[in-house]
C-alpha cells in the first residue's frame, strides 16, 4: 500500500511541477487525474501484462513533463505557449545563450546536468512503476482501485470538454498533448495561409527614388518596449533619457518624430522582428521565417538595390554561419568576426554598442562611396544586462575597442544578479539607457544633413521581467535634419519628440516596408 501511495505521489509532483511553475496557486492545483488513473490501473491489471506497458508509461509522463516545463519556460521567456513542431530548433539558440553568458564549460555541465536529470527522473519512474505493481490486490484494494478508475476516467472526460467537476484536479498530460496536437494543425493551416499571404505580397522590388543618394539607416535597439517607457518601474530611468535624446538631436540641428509599432514576438527571436520589418510581413515564427527567406520575396533589401543604395548589416551578435544574411541578398555582411574588436566580451554581448556604431561610422560608412542602406543591430540591453558600461566621450578614443578591456569583469556576475529580479530589472533599464545615450550621442555627432535613421525596439523583454501583461509595442523614433522626411510618419500618428504616446499600437513592424513605398516610392 505504502508503495502505490508513493508512485502515485511521484506521478503527480511529476504531471503538477509545470502548472505550479507556470501557475503558482498550487493549493488549486494538486490531483493530476492521470496519476491517480495509472495508479488504480496498475492495481488492476495482471502483473505479468505490464512489462511492455511499464516504458511507454514512463516515456509518456516524461514527455508531458518535458512539455509542460518547456511551456512554462516559453512562457517566461516568450510570453507565448510552446510550439514542440516549431520551437525544437531554439535549444541551440539557448545553449548559446549560456554559453555567452557563463561560459563554454558551465553551458555544456548545464546541458549534460540536464540529460542527466532527465534521465535520473526516467530511472525513478520506472522503477516506482515496477515497485507498484501486485500479483493479486485483495478486495477492497482492488475496490478502490476501481472507483479511482472509474471517478477519474470520467473526470478528465469532463475537463476533455472544457468542464472541471473538482476545482482541484487536472488533467495535465492530457491537455499538454491535446494542445501540441491542436498546435500542429493550426501551424501546418497558417502554413498554407502564409503561402498566399506571400503571393498576395509585391513580387517585384519597388524604388524608392524619395531617398536615393540618403544614407538610411535602420538601428534596431534589443529589448527597447513600451515597458521601458511607461512602466513605472523602468521609466524613471528612460523618461529622463528620452528627454536628454531631444535636447541633444535638437541641438545638433536634427528633427526627430516617435510612434509605437507591434513588434510580432516579446522576449527574444530578434530576427523575426528584422524579418517582419525588411519583408512587409508580420513574421511571428521560425516555420514563416524559413518560409519567406525560401521563397526569395523583395524585401526593403532589394528596394534600396533598386534605389541605387549598397545594402550591409552589422550583427555583432552572429558568431556562428548566418546564411539568412545571405538569402537577404546583402552587399555586406558584418557578423562578430568581420569587426575588427581588440575589446573584451561582456557576457553575451560580444561588443559594446558604442563600439558597434564608431565601428560602422569609420569603418563601413565613412569610406563608402554609395548611399547606404545599413540594418544595424545594438545588443547592450540584450540580457543578463551586467554590465552597465559608461558612455566614452571622446569618440575618436575608442579605436579598436581596447579601451574597454579597462571594465573587464566588471559588474555583478549574471548567476549573482539573477538571484534577484528586482535588480535584474533595475540593470534591464539601465541598459536599455545606455544604448539609447549611445545612438542619441552618435547620431549628434555623425548622423548628417541628408541621412534618414529610423532608431527602433525589436521587441519587449521577457515577461519574466515586465509582466505577462505587457503589451508588444516599441518604440520608433525617425531622426533627420530634413524635417520634410519626417512629415510622412507624423500623418500616420506619430508626434514631434522623443516621447511616445500612450495607447497600444495600431499597427505592426511589418506597416513599415510598405509606408516608405507609400511615401518615398514612385
Amino acid at each position: 500500500m505504502l508503495r502505490l501511495l508513493g508512485l502515485a505521489a511521484l506521478l503527480n509532483l511529476l504531471l503538477l511541477l509545470p502548472l505550479w511553475l507556470r501557475f503558482g496557486g498550487i493549493d488549486t492545483r494538486w490531483i493530476a487525474l492521470e496519476a491517480v488513473l495509472l495508479t488504480a490501473l496498475l492495481v488492476l491489471l495482471p502483473a505479468g501484462r505490464l512489462g511492455w506497458l511499464r516504458p511507454l508509461l514512463t516515456l509518456g509522463v516524461l514527455v508531458a513533463l518535458l512539455a509542460g516545463l518547456g511551456d512554462a519556460a516559453t512562457h517566461l521567456a516568450l510570453g507565448r505557449s510552446l510550439n514542440l513542431y516549431l520551437d525544437l530548433p531554439l535549444l541551440r539558440s539557448v545553449f548559446h545563450l549560456l554559453e555567452g553568458n557563463l561560459g563554454t564549460a558551465v553551458a555544456w555541465a548545464a546541458t549534460l546536468g540536464a540529460l542527466l536529470l532527465i534521465g535520473l527522473v526516467a530511472w525513478a519512474l520506472n522503477r516506482a512503476l515496477r515497485a507498484g505493481q501486485r500479483h493479486r490486490p485483495g478486495a477492497a484494494l482492488g475496490l478502490m482501485a476501481l472507483l479511482l478508475l472509474v471517478a477519474s476516467t470520467t473526470l478528465m472526460a469532463a475537463q476533455w470538454h472544457h468542464q472541471r467537476w473538482l476545482p482541484v484536479a487536472r488533467a495535465p498530460a492530457m491537455d499538454t498533448l491535446r494542445f501540441q496536437g491542436h498546435q500542429l494543425v493550426e501551424t501546418h493551416r497558417a502554413h498554407r495561409d502564409f503561402a498566399t499571404r506571400m503571393a498576395e505580397a509585391p513580387s517585384q522590388a519597388t524604388a524608392l527614388p524619395g531617398l536615393a543618394g540618403r544614407d538610411v539607416l535602420l538601428v534596431f535597439v534589443e529589448s527597447y518596449g513600451e515597458s521601458s517607457v511607461f512602466d513605472p518601474r523602468f521609466a524613471e530611468v528612460t523618461l529622463p533619457r528620452l528627454d536628454d535624446m531631444a535636447r541633444r538631436l535638437e541641438g545638433a540641428g536634427l528633427s526627430v518624430a516617435t510612434g509605437m509599432l507591434e513588434a510580432p514576438i516579446r522576449g527574444g527571436q530578434s530576427w523575426l522582428a528584422h524579418a517582419s520589418t525588411l519583408s512587409g510581413l508580420r513574421i511571428d515564427n521560425s516555420l514563416w521565417y524559413r518560409l519567406m527567406l525560401a521563397s526569395e520575396r523583395p524585401t526593403l533589401v532589394d528596394d534600396f538595390h533598386a534605389s541605387g543604395h549598397r545594402s550591409l548589416t552589422v550583427m555583432p551578435a552572429i558568431t556562428l554561419a548566418w546564411p539568412e544574411g545571405e538569402a537577404y541578398g546583402f552587399d555586406e555582411i558584418h557578423a562578430a568576426a568581420d569587426i575588427d574588436y581588440a575589446g573584451p566580451p561582456f557576457n553575451w554581448v560580444t561588443m559594446p554598442d558604442q563600439f558597434t556604431l564608431h565601428h560602422f561610422e569609420q569603418r563601413i560608412r565613412r569610406p563608402a562611396e554609395a548611399p547606404l542602406f545599413a540594418q544595424i543591430a545594438l545588443i547592450s540591453s540584450h540580457a543578463p544586462w551586467t554590465p552597465i558600461l559608461p558612455v566614452v566621450d571622446d569618440w575618436d578614443a575608442i579605436g579598436d575597442g581596447s579601451l574597454f578591456t579597462q571594465w573587464e569583469g566588471a559588474g555583478i556576475p549574471p548567476d549573482e544578479l539573477w538571484q534577484d529580479l528586482d535588480r535584474v530589472r533595475e540593470h534591464y533599464a539601465l541598459s536599455v539607457d545606455y544604448s539609447l545615450e549611445v545612438s542619441a550621442r552618435w547620431a549628434a555627432d555623425y548622423l548628417g544633413d541628408e541621412a534618414l535613421l529610423i532608431l527602433l525596439g525589436d521587441h519587449q523583454a521577457a515577461p519574466l521581467i515586465i509582466g505577462e501583461e505587457a503589451g508588444f509595442g516599441v518604440p520608433v523614433h525617425v531622426i533627420s535634419a530634413d524635417a520634410a522626411l519626417l512629415e510622412p510618419f507624423l500623418t500616420r500618428g506619430f508626434v514631434p519628440g522623443t516621447m511616445p504616446e500612450p495607447g497600444p499600437a495600431t499597427h505592426g513592424l511589418d506597416a513599415l516596408r510598405g509606408w516608405l513605398h507609400e511615401d518615398f516610392g514612385p
